[in-house]
């Protein structure tokens, strides 16, 4: 897994999604979801830097979470129509499982901190 921060992770997943959705046309209305998602992962992750609580940090990262799960339905429906070739449509999921599964070791180590 990546050494990066879930937010240097999400910046570089949004910059690629930019540059895709930059050369769809046809779809904004997918596109534009798409890339409110996928912006919401960097956002949500990097305010729960500055959580005022455990659970502040625990409902941020989750709501980066559901938003990680929503960018890759997006990417598939995208793929689907053949608006992302299936090799872009890999590279994309790839990063955002990889975020995901940074977001979920997080939560699952805070929560487990808070039940102690």
């Amino acid at each position: 897994m990546s050494n990066k921060t879930i937010k240097e992770l999400a910046v570089e997943l949004t910059v690629d999604t930019v540059k895709v959705c930059d050369k769809i046309h046809s779809r904004s209305a997918f596109t534009n979801q798409l890339l409110r998602s996928c912006s919401s992962i960097g956002a949500n992750s990097y305010e729960a830097k500055y959580a005022q609580s455990d659970a502040d940090f625990v409902h941020k990262y989750e709501i980066a979470l559901k938003e990680s799960y929503e960018t890759d339905y997006w990417y598939e429906v995208l793929n689907k129509t053949g608006d992302i070739d299936d090799d872009t449509y890999k590279d994309l999921t790839m990063k955002c499982g990889i975020i995901r599964r940074k977001i979920i070791a997080s939560i699952s180590t805070v929560k487990k901190r808070i039940s102690k």
